[in-house]
């Protein structure tokens, strides 16, 4: 059972709805405040589960999933109990001691990723991750170019941004990290000629942000003989598709490669942690580092409490068997989508996605604007993909369960009607 929130104990919840919402128009995104008040988004003040909790107590089961952080659900009781006892002891690194609890989460992530991955470098989002792994691919390749891919979604900082693919998030930034060339995704022909003289190919197994988009059987192999023939290395980013997302531990399983470096994050600490990482070949770290070990340091970095989220995580991922859901229930989601599509093929264009990271592509991004709301009124959330957001992702924990997914597809083909029901009217 949930205790009672103290702010609410003391505020009605309109009271605190005002409250939030003129903190956010004052002091934190003027425009975000207006756009999430016009779509009807309330307060969101506790979770549990795969279920979020707003102002008024009304239950939301979180198709969103923090767009792939809340692996475990929210609040998973063993990640929250092995960080309330790493409180006890210790909570941030001093860095001029061996860290007892980095050590462990790196022995752990090596056992699980694939191949001859051992060396990671703990940092605290996604962007930083994949900012680091092309640092590494610099130093260690002592070469400057960086090939990605159109429509690739990397991260927003400088030169994640500079990675990413899509110009609205990149024209006001310019410029950006110079070295950086765009390839088409998925397509394998272009990969010689392009990585010639390229110190990485930064890639995700498959393209979250951009509107769950998953490549031909094979790419990723064709990318790793690319890599090698060239010299250049492989880093795949699996900041939303690790970790079991895809109904695998991680999307670069499907061709059964292993990269030379690999990000990841979002639910990389179950969701209760901000924690990010990459891990790496021995070989490629120590070309880049073993000289240098401080070249590349994070302040917060592999804190204490950050990897004891993360070790907690990969235990609950392997004993409740998350991976093998992940696969059943996304296949359960991804064939309900279809059903759909077929059911509405005026507003649904396609139905694509692997595990639990499913996109519904519609005919027209507008539509969207009544889908969402309406799912949302319904008790059941969801999001639009940043680069293509004609697709509305679908993206629940790993331990939904089938009548949650019923429930989800429920409120979609809710408002799919409503959507229909405007077109109509037109």
């Amino acid at each position: 059972m949930i205790s009672p929130d103290p702010v609410l104990a003391v505020k009605s919840a309109d009271d605190l709805y005002a409250e939030v919402y003129d903190d956010y128009r004052r002091y934190v995104n003027p425009p975000l405040a207006r756009v999430m008040k016009v779509s009807g988004s309330p307060v969101e003040v506790r979770a549990e589960g795969a279920t979020i909790y707003d102002q008024k107590g009304k239950a939301y089961l979180d198709f969103a999933g923090g767009y792939g952080v809340f692996t475990l659900g929210h609040r998973h009781p063993k990640v929250v109990a092995a960080v309330k006892a790493q409180l006890d002891l210790m909570a941030l690194s001093g860095k001029t001691m061996f860290n007892p609890v980095l050590g462990r989460a790196s022995r752990k992530l090596a056992e699980r990723a694939p191949g001859d991955l051992e060396i990671s470098f703990f940092c605290n989002s996604g962007a930083e991750a994949v900012e680091g792994a092309i640092k590494l691919a610099r130093a260690a390749t002592k070469r400057h170019k960086v090939v990605a891919t159109h429509n690739a979604f990397h991260g927003k900082t400088l030169g994640a941004l500079s990675a990413s693919g899509r110009e609205y998030f990149r024209d006001q930034y310019r410029p950006l990290l110079a070295g950086i060339e765009h390839v088409p995704y998925g397509d394998s022909s272009v990969l010689k000629e392009a990585l010639s003289d390229a110190a990485a190919f930064v890639v995700e197994p498959v393209q979250g942000e951009g509107g769950v988009i998953v490549p031909p059987l094979g790419y990723l192999r064709a990318v790793r003989d690319a890599c090698d023939a060239s010299g250049a290395l492989f880093i795949a980013d699996e900041v939303q598709t690790g970790l079991g997302r895809l109904g695998m531990w991680f999307g670069c399983d499907r061709d059964g490669v292993v990269p030379d470096v690999m990000t990841l994050a979002k639910g990389l600490s179950g969701g209760v942690m901000p924690v990010g990482a990459y891990i790496a070949r021995a070989g490629c770290w120590n070309a880049a580092y073993a000289q240098a070990p401080l070249m590349h340091t994070s302040t917060f970095g592999g804190s204490e409490i950050a990897c004891a989220a993360v070790i907690a995580a990969l235990e609950v991922l392997e004993e409740e068997d998350l991976v093998r859901n992940a696969r059943e229930r996304g296949a359960q989601l991804l064939a309900g989508a279809r059903a759909l599509a077929t059911e509405y093929p005026a507003l649904i264009a396609d139905a694509r996605g692997l595990g639990l990271l499913v996109g519904v592509e519609l005919t027209n991004e507008g539509y969207g604007g009544s889908i969402i709301p309406e799912m949302l009124k319904m008790g059941v959330t969801a999001a639009w993909t940043l680069n293509l957001q004609r697709v509305i992702r679908l993206e629940p924990p790993l331990i939904v369960t089938a009548e949650e997914v019923e429930r989800a597809l429920a409120a979609l083909r809710a408002g799919l009607a409503t959507a229909y029901a405007k077109l109509g009217s037109l």
